[in-house]
């Protein structure tokens, strides 16, 4: 249940990025650099997120390894595809 909040997050963390890209800019360009300024920030949530899952939950490195790809990806992955459509609209 936890990682699909934290993948729930991302997603909506994203629509705020493109979201803040049109108010600045107010071109797709605008949303499509914002997208892609999303990734770095997620890495930092998603690092976070492991790092609170190894010392606070208890979980080991390993365990939370393949979580944190997938809690990292899946939204990275969608910006990248976000940023790509903006590009070609």
């Amino acid at each position: 249940m936890h990682i699909a909040m934290v993948l729930m997050g991302g997603i909506v963390q994203l629509a705020v990025f493109v979201l803040f890209g049109w108010l600045w800019g107010n071109s797709t360009a605008a949303m499509a650099f914002a997208a892609k300024m999303f990734v770095p920030f997620w890495l930092v949530v998603a690092a976070v997120n492991m790092w609170v899952g190894v010392t606070h939950a208890g979980y080991s490195v390993k365990a939370e390894s393949p979580i944190f790809l997938l809690n990292f990806l899946v939204p990275a992955v969608v910006a990248g595809l976000t940023a790509w459509q903006l590009t070609r609209a």
